[in-house]
C-alpha cells in the first residue's frame, strides 16, 4: 500500500504547518482507499457510542482542521 496523490491544497498552502512537524493531510491510496494525517485525539474525544461509532484497538480518531477537508471536496470523486 502507498500514497498515490494528495487531495486538496498543502498544509503550507493552507496555513496549518509551521514546517517544522507533522501536517494534516489527506492523501489517496493506491488501492483508491483514503489515508488522514492529523492529531491523535483518541483519548480526548469521548465516548463515540451515542454517535454510533466505534473505534477498535488499531484505529485511531484523528483531528483535522476544516480547511483541509474543504480544499479537499474538489478532489473528492461523486461515486
Amino acid at each position: 500500500m502507498r500514497a498515490v496523490r494528495r487531495l486538496g491544497k498543502t498544509p503550507a498552502e493552507l496555513g496549518t504547518t509551521t514546517g517544522v512537524s507533522g501536517s494534516p493531510d489527506i492523501l489517496e491510496l493506491d488501492d483508491g482507499a483514503y489515508a488522514v494525517i492529523g492529531v491523535d485525539i483518541t483519548d480526548q474525544v469521548g465516548d463515540l457510542s451515542m454517535l454510533g461509532a466505534r473505534c477498535a484497538p488499531n484505529e485511531r480518531v484523528v483531528r483535522v482542521p476544516r480547511t483541509t477537508f474543504v480544499a479537499a471536496k474538489q478532489d473528492i470523486p461523486e461515486d
